[in-house]
């Protein structure tokens, strides 16, 4: 986690010292619009809970500022507001690997928490191919804010009469807690490809891992987890229009 940081946060200092040294070909590019998309998330536990992905929708308002050309890369700045569901989803079974029946209802035995958040990531964005008319290649990571909104839990079995004899994880303490940290925070890095049309806009097609860095529950020596952070892959489409653009090619 060290060294991600440190990574990081030379990852940043390089893009705006070469933005700040204008070497390159001005742009002053300026486009704004929606995005949506499909996030599978996991909170990784420790002790550990055994999960499958959680499935969730996200969406929101996206806006990127193209400041330099070097070379033959496109150096900007993206930054977006967007609604996340996501969360854990149990993955309860026994020794077996047979899933566990619940004494009262004869039903195997489902958990999932599902958290509702406000997401404020911002990437440096570096893009390869045409600036208008065509494709583009970008790769982009940068820090995310998380601001917790609400949670709900689906689960189809009753607290007091969940099976922990069955199972081969017995852990269940985090089925009792509430969200603690309502704020989080972490790294994002994203790959994709960015489609422009002339008078008509951009289409951005792009995959998005988040690590988080924050814990979702307490992780002091009192606390049952040491560990319980946000581990998010998004699949993600936008559309963004020029308010101010230069010339490209």
């Amino acid at each position: 986690m060290r060294i991600l940081r440190i990574y990081s946060f030379a990852f940043f200092l390089a893009v705006a010292a070469a933005a700040s040294a204008q070497v390159g070909e001005y742009r002053n590019d300026l486009s704004i619009g929606v995005n949506a998309g499909y996030a599978l998330s996991s909170v990784s536990f420790q002790p550990k809970v055994s999960q499958v992905m959680h499935g969730g929708i996200t969406g929101g308002v996206t806006l990127k500022y193209v400041c330099e050309k070097y070379f033959n890369t496109l150096c900007a700045v993206l930054a977006e507001i967007n609604y996340a569901c996501i969360g854990w989803k149990e993955d309860i079974l026994d020794i077996q690997n047979q899933p566990v029946i619940n004494a009262v209802t004869k039903q195997p035995e489902e958990y999932k928490r599902t958290m509702n958040y406000i997401q404020v990531p911002v990437f440096a964005h570096l893009a390869w191919g045409k600036e208008r008319g065509g494709l583009q290649f970008f790769f982009q990571a940068g820090p995310q804010l998380g601001f917790f909104l609400n949670e709900k839990t689906t689960s189809n079995y009753e607290a007091a009469s969940r099976n922990i004899a069955d199972r081969a994880n017995s852990v269940f303490e985090q089925e009792q807690l509430s969200v603690e940290k309502k704020f989080d925070y972490g790294i994002a890095v994203g790959a994709g490809l960015e489609y422009s049309l002339p008078k008509i806009g951009h289409i951005l097609f792009e995959g998005r891992y988040y690590y988080g860095l924050g814990n979702v529950f307490g992780s002091t020596k009192r606390d049952y987890f040491g560990r319980s952070n946000h581990n998010t892959i998004y699949v993600k489409m936008a559309y963004l229009f020029d308010i101010i653009h230069t010339k490209g090619n």
